[in-house]
């Protein structure tokens, strides 16, 4: 027990020595967890997350992310499809997991969607981005078209390429392209 107190005590101390930046580098560098770096190019929030360790997700970071990921248009939050962030942690792996990657959307309300939808006729009115499984990013400084090829690899779902808008749309639902 003695060994244990010892233990947490040093933990404690280690942990508090340390400063976040270097917490953050040792977290990104283990295999067992997993790192989002976004950016909204709408709200100009970025943030560095570790979403996943020894095996779970993590509630509070899972919170932070879905806060990033909102609807900017009227600030609603939703849940965020976990399987999404390990999507994106799977593509931007392709390319060393270092880049941040711009949200161009993440969750849409019904409310914007259907805005976006009267607006576009490239806006599905029954997206999954209303149900927190989509998003549309891009990497800059790396090639759309690299993007594209990685997510397609990536077998995760939906993959739409959208050179024009300069963004590659990535969903769960299932494997399709466009």
């Amino acid at each position: 027990m003695n060994r244990r107190r010892s233990f947490l005590k040093t933990s404690a101390v280690l942990a508090t020595a340390l400063s976040v930046p270097a917490v953050a580098r040792a977290a990104a560098a283990a295999p067992h967890e997993r790192v989002l770096r976004l950016y909204n190019t709408h709200t100009g929030e970025s943030i560095k997350s570790v979403f996943w360790a020894e095996g779970e997700f993590i509630p509070e970071a899972l919170a932070d992310i879905n806060k990033l990921l909102r609807d900017h248009r009227n600030n609603t939050v939703a849940s965020m499809d976990p399987e999404l962030l390990l999507l994106l942690d799977r593509v931007s792996a392709r390319f060393g997991g270092t880049d941040v990657l711009h949200v161009i959307s993440g969750y849409r309300s019904p409310e914007s969607n259907a805005k976006l939808a009267a607006a576009s006729g490239g806006v599905a009115k029954h997206s999954m981005h209303l149900e927190g499984k989509a998003i549309d990013i891009r990497m800059p400084g790396r090639d759309l078209a690299a993007l594209h090829k990685a997510a397609l690899k990536a077998n995760g779902g939906g993959v739409g390429y959208y050179p024009d808008s300069q963004f590659v749309h990535l969903d769960t639902g299932r494997p399709r392209h466009w």
